[in-house]
């Protein structure tokens, strides 16, 4: 177990609940907020904690096509509505998010093939990056039994940059680290 790791996703975690995102950008960039740290921030924190080698880990593409309905599911606008309720289906659809980036995470980090591992999170930079832009893009809200939680538009719109500005860069990283390793010197022929 790496402390500092462990640490630093516990701190972002608490970052998300506990400072006052509704006050400074709205409820639906606040509920964003939360999302992308629970999937993009504390998850790989999470899985960097266990030493980037959890015997839980997925197949690698597993855990991005799980992601993958994980977070178009609960941004349909039945599902969404439910998660804005509070209580227990925010508790689901929050264990559900955080569950999800832990198989992502996990996928990709555990694997002997790092451009595998790449390409997960490839496939949910762009799945995020799309749903991201339509969330800032589109011209009405999506989700009009939630707009007087939200505030409308406004509001939606800068969530969906949140999205994009939280989880594009660091998936992209993400993939950009195992491409490095993958197409680095292979440690176990430098030592023979």
């Amino acid at each position: 177990m790496r402390p500092v790791f462990l640490g630093a996703a516990l701190v972002s975690i608490m970052a998300a609940y506990l400072l006052p995102w509704q006050g400074w950008f709205g409820f639906f960039p606040k509920h964003m907020v939360q999302h992308m740290v629970l999937v993009a921030i504390a998850a790989p924190l999470m899985v960097l904690a266990l030493n980037g080698r959890a015997r839980w880990a997925p197949p690698v593409m597993a855990g991005a096509v799980i992601e993958f309905v994980v977070v178009w599911g609960w941004h349909l606008p039945q599902l969404h509505g439910l998660g804005c309720l509070g209580g227990p289906w925010k508790i689901v659809e929050q264990a559900s998010f955080f569950g999800a980036g832990l198989l992502v995470w996990a996928g990709a980090l555990n694997t002997d093939q790092p451009l595998a591992g790449a390409g997960s999170l490839l496939l949910t930079s762009m799945h995020m990056t799309l749903l991201g832009a339509l969330l800032t893009l589109a011209p009405s809200p999506l989700y009009l039994e939630t707009c007087a939680l939200c505030g409308g538009l406004g509001p939606q719109q800068t969530g969906g940059m949140l999205m994009l500005a939280i989880g594009t860069p660091i998936y992209l990283l993400g993939g950009l680290w195992l491409t490095a390793r993958a197409l680095g010197p292979d440690p176990e022929r430098s030592t023979a």
